[in-house]
């Protein structure tokens, strides 16, 4: 597998982050039982505002349909995203996602008319057909319509190559020298998606010169019958990004007790050189496997309105800053400092109008409460 190659110490140069993901439409409820709809959202979105914090090229690579709001395209690219990896397909697509929170750190994703029906409102028209928010995501062998593939992202390359101030390594590069990598790295985080993607998307990066790869798994790939296809995902990613509830499910069958240390220590061993298990509220376990070493970072104690999309913008300030700097406890604080913008709004809004003072402060904030464990 190949090691992550970006600088400990130099965070200068040409550094670009891919966002692998979908665009979503969200219907939630929150914990304190408000609604919202038709909220522009998806995973990788959240990831890509998370890393905009950090980084200034950031792209987002995703599968549209015709019913997708162009006018929202017009506001990631006003917002500064490359949206060349985004690719409308045929048909209208479902891009409906619903979230019904019972608390902060706990949420579903079925059965809309009875969480609405507990508030006293209407079932929502637009989610009268509604099952969950990713369907076909757990078919090993097949990718589902707005998956997106290895070919997709052989023609984002393809539109990147012909831009002349292009990041990206030239195609089929196989070797990076050190200079190289200190002067400029391209990272790609493939956030909850198909499990095919998460699979295959890794070769293909590298193929095409990216040199770090991060996974988050989602909870739909994290299940018991799924394990062989998860390890598979394990030795082609360099770092793995899952939550404590989606590691609980995979060894909810497991004979012995599998605590957050356990459950990082068996990830890293199947091929990511780092891991991070993200506890909600209670922050992140950051394990480094050539160490051997935990770290935890807490989560900042902000005021929350809605918690959707923060373990996605933690992934992305994770990976923006990873890339620049290599190290895990420091990209750690910088993936909570965009958690922490994300869960104060509905929406991408407060991570994208995050201030540079916010943003200093929080992370000195977090510097400061980092512990060994």
């Amino acid at each position: 597998m190949s090691g992550a190659c970006a600088s400990r110490d130099s965070p200068s140069g040409s550094h670009q982050l891919l966002c692998c993901g979908g665009l979503r439409t969200d219907y939630i409820i929150t914990a304190r039982g408000e609604t919202r709809l038709m909220e522009m959202g998806g995973n990788a979105l959240y990831a890509a505002a998370g890393a905009k914090v950090w980084l200034e090229r950031v792209a987002i690579l995703a599968r549209i349909g015709e019913s997708y709001p162009l006018g929202w395209l017009d506001d990631l690219r006003a917002y500064g995203f490359d949206v060349r990896g985004i690719r409308r397909v045929p048909g209208p697509q479902d891009h409906r996602t619903f979230y019904a929170y019972l608390d902060e750190n706990t949420r579903v994703d079925t059965e809309p008319a009875k969480h609405f029906a507990r508030l006293g409102f209407e079932l929502p028209a637009a989610l009268r057909d509604y099952v969950h928010s990713t369907p076909g995501q757990d078919d090993p062998h097949r990718y589902e319509p707005l998956a997106f593939t290895p070919e997709d992202f052989e023609l984002y390359f393809t539109v990147q190559r012909d831009t002349p101030d292009s990041p990206l390594p030239t195609a089929h590069s196989t070797e990076t020298s050190g200079v190289e990598c200190r002067k400029s790295a391209v990272g790609l985080h493939i956030a909850p998606s198909s499990i095919r993607t998460q699979r295959y998307l890794p070769e293909a990066a590298r193929r095409y010169g990216v040199r770090v790869v991060s996974a988050d798994p989602g909870e739909r790939a994290m299940q018991p019958a799924l394990m062989p296809y998860v390890e598979e995902m394990l030795a082609q990613v360099d770092i793995f990004l899952p939550s404590d509830q989606e590691a609980e499910s995979l060894f909810r069958d497991e004979p012995a007790e599998m605590d957050a240390r356990r459950c990082a220590e068996w990830f890293a061993n199947r091929g990511p050189s780092v891991v991070v298990l993200k506890l909600g509220a209670d922050g992140a376990l950051v394990h480094e496997r050539g160490s051997g070493r935990f770290w935890h970072v807490p989560a900042l104690p902000v005021r929350v309105v809605d918690v959707t999309g923060a373990g996605d913008a933690f992934c992305g300030g994770f990976m923006a800053d990873f890339i620049k700097h290599g190290d895990p406890v420091r990209a750690a604080i910088a993936g909570s400092v965009s958690a922490s913008f994300a869960v104060q709004d509905y929406g991408p809004r407060a991570i994208l109008g995050a201030t540079r003072e916010e943003i200093n402060s929080r992370t000195a904030w977090l510097r400061e409460r980092i512990t060994a464990v």
